[in-house]
């Protein structure tokens, strides 16, 4: 990974530019072997834990936010088809182990049921990463069957043959990771093909009853969510990293305030580094140390509960709020050279942020859900 960080931190401004990841920076991927971290070892893939997935991203994320959000979503998506019925993913990986799979998780569009299958038609926004996949999950609500009880919403596993991508992807952040809209017209997805929540935020999924690795009974929830706020923190670590290589020389050139003094010798400097320094270490600590306990847990035969679910949602979130907090110590000091587009601390801090619009990773959507637990209520939404 570190030998493909400098070509792809080079990159980053023609890849916000460009409004997708550019082929170079995922057949480099690609060929280093990186998309299947996660990947079930019968498909070729190395089966690792996620956190060390999420250290790949976090990494990545100091380079280019946009390519590191793309990536673990590719990376976490293996992991993700490996909860479906082996038939679908014997579909995704038997002409390509290193197929990508984007998805859009909100249920949208309308499912019909058939006979083997449902007809799939509407429009998924969000769909991270399209440009370059070949397949998708697109979420849906099943409509209830005759005589049986309704089950809720679904991933739709389907081959970017029967989409069409509508170019809606113009935003000021993570502008890199193209996440436009998937259009499907009446489309039929077999039933092997489908995964409802759930079974895969339970972890209890047709995945988990093939591959012998506990961690394909981790809750997607507990997992996938991480390497997207991974994205976060890594942005905000490059960050500083780019503000202590400038700062660290500049001399101020006010012609009022503070004129021709070293910026590195302000107090206030030296506590906004150190802001953002802490943050992003707290950050980083939280998510791979709640990753690790999932692991070990489902490693010892335990049960994965509601409150380790709403554990690991709570640290996803929160780390992102210190990753915001980090970029934003360091975007407030870098002054008028701050405004242009081209600086990377700013494109970080535009990058950290919109991380943090996620409903997954939105700290107020997703603290109610840890305060409510604490409090002895039911949770609000998707854990």
């Amino acid at each position: 990974m570190k030998a493909l960080l400098p070509a792809i931190k080079a990159r980053a401004g023609e890849t916000e530019r460009l409004g997708r990841i550019p082929a170079e920076n995922l057949d480099a991927l690609r060929e280093a072997g990186l998309y299947r971290v996660v990947q079930p070892t019968k498909f070729g893939g190395h089966e690792y834990d996620f956190d060390l997935l999420v250290e790949l991203v976090l990494e990545l994320g100091r380079a280019c936010a946009s390519t590191a959000w793309v990536y673990g979503l590719y990376a976490a998506h293996q992991w993700l088809v490996a909860s479906f019925d082996a038939k679908a993913q014997r579909d995704v990986w038997d002409d390509d182990a290193d197929a990508a799979v984007c998805g859009s998780y909100a249920p949208a569009g309308k499912a019909v049921a058939v006979a083997d299958g449902y007809r799939l038609s509407g429009r998924w926004a969000f769909a991270s990463g399209c440009d370059g996949a070949q397949w998708a999950v697109c979420a849906s609500v099943l409509p209830a069957r005759e005589g049986e009880p309704a089950p809720g919403p679904a991933f739709f596993l389907v081959p970017a043959t029967d989409y069409v991508i509508d170019g809606t992807w113009d935003v000021v952040g993570l502008a890199g990771t193209g996440s436009k809209t998937l259009v499907l017209d009446d489309v039929f997805v077999p039933a092997h093909r489908i995964l409802t929540f759930r079974e895969t935020t339970s972890g209890r999924t047709p995945g988990s009853r093939l591959h012998d690795n506990p961690g394909f009974r981790i809750p997607m929830l507990s997992n996938i969510p991480s390497c997207l706020a991974a994205t976060a923190v890594g942005t905000a670590a490059g960050a500083l990293d780019d503000y202590l290589e400038v700062t660290g020389q500049r001399v101020t050139r006010g012609a009022v305030a503070g004129g021709n003094s070293r910026m590195a010798e302000f107090p206030t400097i030296q506590l906004r580094v150190a802001e953002a320094g802490a943050s992003i270490d707290a950050a980083r600590e939280v998510l791979l140390r709640d990753l690790r306990l999932r692991a070990g847990t489902a490693r010892s035969g335990e049960e994965i509960t509601v409150e380790h679910r709403i554990a690991s949602r709570r640290g996803q979130a929160f780390a992102v709020s210190l990753a915001i907090r980090g970029a934003e110590a360091l975007n407030a000091s870098t002054g008028g050279q701050g405004l242009a587009m081209s600086n990377p601390v700013q494109r970080a801090w535009r990058d950290a942020n919109a991380v943090g619009r996620h409903i997954s990773l939105n700290w107020d959507a997703v603290g109610t859900m840890a305060g409510q637990i604490a409090l002895g209520l039911e949770p609000k939404g998707q854990y």
